[in-house]
């Protein structure tokens, strides 16, 4: 006799043990991110876990130090344990956090720049040609726009945090360049000192200027 749909939903949802119950009550808290009584999480689970069991499970799981709980009012409620940030993660939440106050200042100062233009605009300066100041408006426009974006990134956290691996390789290659660079330096000066000691000296401002020299 082929199995009836009664009997298949009566399959599906079969009494969970202790250890399912618990690790499914878990799992949604994990997945949640919020405390809940054993009477909601029991409830959200459709009844899978009784009130009854969930409240001795969770008890259990809190003395076990599997999750945390308080009391709140009458009830205790729970939530996952939130691992530790390590240092790599506390160093990108401060850059973060830097980054947003700098983009904030900055979107500050053009919305202050914005108004300043639009005031001068519509007082007709004679200053500024009316193209010119319609150009400077709609750039802060969209640098505007861009540190809103950014902005909006940053307080999301949607930013991966860089690993200690990737900037130490950074950091390697940066060290890398620096060496090559103050080897090169170090071969100009000696040879503009030669240079210098062959020629008059009335003549050094005009054969640095000849070479392009900035330094």
């Amino acid at each position: 006799m082929a199995p009836t749909k009664k009997d298949a939903k009566e399959e599906k949802e079969a009494k969970l043990t202790p250890e399912q119950s618990a690790a499914m009550m878990l799992d949604y808290l994990r997945k949640q991110n919020r405390p809940y009584s054993a009477t909601d999480i029991s409830t959200n689970l459709k009844n899978r876990v009784t009130k009854t069991a969930a409240a001795k499970l969770l008890k259990d799981m809190h003395e076990r130090k599997d999750i945390e709980g308080r009391a709140a009012g009458k009830q205790i409620v729970y939530h996952a344990i939130q691992e530790e940030p390590d240092d790599a993660s506390l160093e990108m939440l401060k850059t973060m956090d830097e980054q947003t106050t700098r983009l904030r200042d900055e979107i500050n100062e053009l919305k202050n720049e914005e108004k300043e233009l639009r005031v001068a605009l519509r007082e007709g300066s004679t200053q500024i040609p009316l193209p010119e100041l319609k150009a400077a408006v709609a750039v802060l426009e969209r640098n505007q726009n861009e540190m809103e974006a950014r902005f909006q990134i940053l307080q999301k956290g949607d930013l991966k945090p860089i690993s200690i691996e990737e900037r130490e390789k950074v950091n390697a290659e940066h060290r890398k360049w620096q060496r090559t660079a103050n080897a090169r330096m170090k071969i100009r000066n000696e040879m503009w000192k030669e240079i210098v000691s062959n020629i008059e000296k009335g003549q050094v401002e005009e054969t640095k200027e000849e070479l392009g020299l900035d330094f």
